[in-house]
């Protein structure tokens, strides 16, 4: 996406009261997000190894950065891009019952990300992931999780702009559920991430169901790894998918801003058809989806909420970069500094 320079742009709170800010949101939501989806906090890996097939593949293409393990022969390790199926395994290893998780400080490298007002090298997320029993997947419990997860985003917002006068909160009181061949075929002639502006506009917060089959025209909305998303089971209003994304609407950007993405997790039916759609079944090689078709891995409910997206939002930034430290190409850093943007 090109960079978005809002005319006029200047930043309500000063670099000493955003440091604040961040503080008091991280502490504040990841307390009432435990307490809303019945989480414990565990201790998350920066890098796992490679070749077990524990790290998520994102959409498939993007690629790990990579180490050798001088103690370990130099076996390789890489870095994670999420922990959307470290999770699951340790569901399992705490023995977690059904209406009970975990949730851990994500923090990740994705060195082929496309850089701009959003996406940054590093990628700093609460990953969570919730048990749940076969009668619980369904499109109905993932609805209930995500209304969960947004009523703390509200009481975040309420606290947040009470602590800073000079911020208005801009969530609206409910979020709207859609699936994504609904917006097909409203707006065919639109771009996935178009039909996400429109539909952002129109209801201020909606939840995307169905993200990574092939809708009616025969492209996908976007792309998802086929081993840990549901996204081929029929449910109840009669569309693929258990699996979607929140989206707000951001009013300083004036576009789409996706805060989560999440979903019910394959069974061994949805992970076998999946890899088979997707012409990956050497999969079921690696020490994961073994562990999967075994039988030894939980059904279960999970996602990822993004930490500095939140804090875009809540702080009124215009630029993920007002938010965390990392790397920026130089002329975006000019165009920035022009804009009144101050990246840190």
């Amino acid at each position: 996406m090109p960079l978005i320079l809002p005319q006029g742009y200047k930043p309500l709170l000063n670099k000493y009261e955003t440091e604040q800010g961040i503080k008091l949101i991280k502490e504040f939501f990841q307390d009432n997000l435990s307490t809303g989806l019945h989480l414990r906090r565990v201790t998350g890996p920066l890098f796992v190894q490679s070749g077990l097939g524990i790290n998520d593949d994102l959409s498939g293409k993007e690629r790990p950065v990579r180490f050798p393990i001088k103690c370990m022969g130099d076996a390789m390790a890489e870095v994670v891009h999420s922990l959307a199926k470290w999770k699951r395994l340790t569901l399992g290893e705490f023995n977690v019952k059904p209406g009970y998780g975990i949730y851990t400080d994500m923090n990740a490298i994705r060195a082929d990300e496309d850089l701009d007002n959003l996406h940054s090298l590093y990628v700093d997320q609460w990953d969570w992931e919730q048990t749940i029993t076969a009668e619980q997947r369904t499109l109905e419990y993932l609805k209930k999780v995500v209304k969960n997860i947004y009523y703390a985003m509200r009481r975040t917002e309420f606290l947040i702009c009470e602590r800073f006068p000079q911020l208005q909160p801009s969530l609206v009181e409910k979020v709207t559920f859609v699936h994504s061949e609904e917006l097909l075929q409203r707006w065919p002639d639109k771009t996935p991430h178009e039909r996400e502006d429109l539909i952002a506009r129109e209801h201020g917060s909606v939840f995307i169901v169905g993200i990574g089959a092939p809708l009616s025209n025969g492209v996908p909305h976007d792309m998802r790894a086929p081993d840990y998303d549901d996204y081929t089971t029929l449910n109840s209003d009669g569309y693929q998918g258990l699996n979607g994304d929140l989206i707000v609407w951001n009013e300083v950007l004036g576009r789409s801003f996706e805060i989560s993405s999440m979903g019910i997790r394959v069974d061994k039916a949805a992970l076998l058809r999946q890899l088979a759609e997707s012409h990956q079944q050497e999969r079921l090689e690696l020490y994961f989806h073994q562990r999967l078709m075994a039988d030894t891995l939980p059904l279960s409910i999970g996602g990822g909420i993004g930490q500095s997206r939140l804090c875009m939002l809540y702080l009124k930034k215009a630029h993920i970069g007002e938010i965390q430290a990392s790397i920026w190409p130089e002329p975006m850093r000019e165009e920035c500094r022009k804009a009144g943007i101050p990246i840190i």
